[in-house]
């Protein structure tokens, strides 16, 4: 199965391509030897933002209806630099227009304001703020074409650890037919924001088949031998069990019957 690639439309070109991860860098060393826990990290890709490596930003909620997002540079591979903020305003009650205020930190970069907000909205969705209230739809830096009968389902970054971790919205869109903007909406409390950089993942994809599922019991038969697998499998296990220099105990067991029945 062969996935289709295309660029953010308002950045082609810029931004990491998605990448499968089965490490996360929080978790404690044992992870190393959970091949179940990586093979759930490594589902599907990872998605970067339409960012080049000296630009990033932060995006914040500050509550009531107002965000505020920073563009910074780093030209000299030194410090980085705020170059802008936009602070945007919702109307009161979804009535109304949508306040946008640029403010030039720096005046070491030629950016007219149309310029500040369209790299915003490469950034960002705008007619996504605040729905639902703290909503912030983070573009990727890539999108996908999926063959007839797959979707894309779009989450957050497994496995990730580390708090707090904002909530996202997860989404399954048709991709075989909707030419859609990848984006993950994340849902933050008042004082709560995002950072985004060159090599920082903003989400996850993965895809699945459009087909219906049912579900059955099993029968008796079916039961036993699974009874029987399990015992086997346990058994083995334990006497595949080997020792790491650090003195943690574990089984490759599961890994290399894993791999024996992939190849």
């Amino acid at each position: 199965m062969e996935v289709r690639l295309y660029p953010n439309s308002s950045r082609p070109g810029l931004g990491l391509k998605p990448r499968r991860e089965g490490q996360r860098p929080l978790l404690p060393q044992h992870a190393r030897h959970c091949p179940v826990l990586e093979a759930g990290s490594a589902l599907g890709f990872l998605v970067y933002p339409p960012l080049e490596p000296h630009e990033s930003f932060h995006i914040e909620y500050q509550g009531e209806g107002r965000y505020q997002l920073i563009y910074f540079l780093n030209t000299g591979g030194e410090k980085w630099e705020p170059i802008f903020t936009v602070s945007i305003v919702l109307p009161i009650g979804s009535i109304g227009m949508m306040k946008e205020e640029v403010s030039f930190v720096s005046d070491k970069q030629a950016i007219s304001r149309d310029t500040a907000l369209g790299i915003l909205r490469a950034f960002i969705v705008p007619e996504d703020l605040g729905t639902p209230p703290g909503a912030i739809s983070l573009r990727g830096a890539t999108n996908f074409k999926t063959p007839a009968g797959w979707d894309t389902v779009y989450t957050p970054i497994f496995n990730m650890i580390e708090r707090p971790i904002a909530p996202m919205l997860v989404v399954r869109v048709e991709t075989d037919w909707y030419p859609h903007e990848t984006e993950f909406r994340y849902v933050l409390q008042p004082g709560e924001g995002i950072h985004g950089a060159h090599n920082m993942p903003i989400g996850q994809v993965f895809f699945v088949p459009r087909e219906e599922v049912t579900v059955a019991d099993c029968t008796k038969e079916e039961l036993a031998a699974i009874q029987t697998s399990r015992q086997e499998f346990f058994h083995q296990k334990a006497a595949a069990k080997i020792m790491t220099p650090y003195g943690l105990e574990y089984s490759p067991h599961y890994l290399r019957q894993s791999r024996s029945r992939n190849s």
